[in-house]
């Protein structure tokens, strides 16, 4: 390979190129967590089916082969978990959701006077179990829609574009998040060696016999963390004056207090007048501390990713995902919230479906990032 054909700090320019092809992390997040918010605005289970789906699409083209994007599965686990349990507990302990369609009667616990408004069994209608799949169906899909953003752009990768002022918090937040896919991967190999040498890997057996090793691992890769964060001089403080340290908490507080208020506002029907100008206020305040906070931090940062033309196509179709969503929610309630009571078929509303199949934009638009 001739000089020529290297980039400017020695590296093969293909691979240099390859990296330009790298969409931030943060469009990512933001791109599932506005899907998730566009979840929140319905209960309808088509909508939040369609939700999953072009999700599920995205991390399928898009995702690394990283332990973070193997953990993808395990997010689509805990949400069916989550709507077994809802489900659950609706059979339970019943559910204030009134219905006339008797599916079964299970025996009733009587509770004592303090516990009025709690029952233990009784009568389970087909209405309550509807409801009780609506709800749990919109926390799943929220939580999928997490595992999506787990999987197209890791934590760490975040981590190194939070701002200075975040960023003891965003470490302790990535090493938080990095723990459960690293944990699952030490289960599946334990287990996969358990079973190559023909020893039970399923089962209480099975469970007690891998979480041992599976725990020690972890404190061991704690250990090992800590020890390297130290030696690379996490924590570091450059000195600010006392002034700009006033400075920056007074905005920063200030500003999340506006974001707050102005939040508020647009909630509720009285202060549509003041909220907007609040939060955009309350915003400004925020950034401003933000930028002043970072001083403190002395950080470099390796290959720092760009936000380019890529970045705000992935945000700007989430975000168009969930104002067009919170937009049918206001002008068609009843086609984006279907009913229980009477049980009604719920139908797919053309224009809010359309407005979902724009998450899938990044799926055709934005190339596959190198492994």
């Amino acid at each position: 390979m001739t000089p020529a054909d290297r980039g400017p700090v020695g590296e093969p320019r293909a691979t240099a190129g390859r990296s330009r092809t790298t969409v931030h992390p943060g469009a990512w997040w933001l791109w599932a967590l506005s899907l998730g918010t566009a979840a929140t605005r319905t209960s309808n289970p088509l909508l939040l089916a369609l939700l999953i789906s072009a999700s599920a699409y995205v991390v399928a083209t898009h995702r690394a082969d990283t332990p973070t994007a193997r953990a993808y599965p395990a997010f689509a686990k805990l949400a069916l978990a989550v709507l077994l349990v809802r489900l659950f507990f609706a059979v339970a302990l019943g559910s204030p959701v009134p219905g006339t369609h008797t599916l079964l009667t299970l025996p009733e616990v009587p509770l004592p006077h303090w516990a009025q408004g709690i029952r233990l069994g009784g009568r389970v209608t087909a209405e309550a179990l509807v409801f009780a799949v609506y709800d749990g169906l919109r926390l799943a899909t929220l939580l999928i829609c997490v595992g999506a953003a787990n999987a197209l752009a890791g934590p760490s990768r975040l981590l190194k574009s939070l701002p200075g002022a975040l960023y003891e918090t965003g470490v302790a937040v990535v090493v938080a998040l990095t723990f459960a896919p690293h944990l699952i991967a030490d289960v599946q190999r334990l287990r996969a060696a358990r079973r190559l040498r023909g020893r039970p890997d399923r089962g209480l057996p099975g469970l007690l016999q891998v979480g041992l090793p599976v725990l020690e691992g972890a404190l061991e890769r704690s250990v090992a963390l800590a020890a390297a964060m130290e030696a690379r001089g996490y924590g570091r403080s450059a000195v600010v004056p006392a002034r700009v340290r006033r400075t920056t908490a007074a905005l920063t507080l200030g500003g999340l207090l506006g974001v707050c208020a102005g939040t508020y506002g647009l909630l509720t029907a009285e202060g549509g007048s003041y909220g907007v100008p609040l939060l955009l206020a309350g915003v400004a305040a925020a950034l401003a501390g933000l930028r002043l906070g970072g001083r403190r931090s002395l950080r470099t940062r390796y290959r720092p990713d760009p936000w380019d033309v890529r970045a705000w196509l992935v945000t700007g179709s989430g975000a168009a995902v969930a104002a067009l969503l919170s937009l049918a929610s206001a002008r068609d309630p009843e086609a984006l919230h279907p009913g229980v009571v009477p049980l009604v078929t719920p139908a797919l509303p053309l224009w809010p479906a359309a407005a979902v199949l724009l998450a899938l934009v990044p799926a055709f638009a934005v190339p596959k990032e190198p492994s």
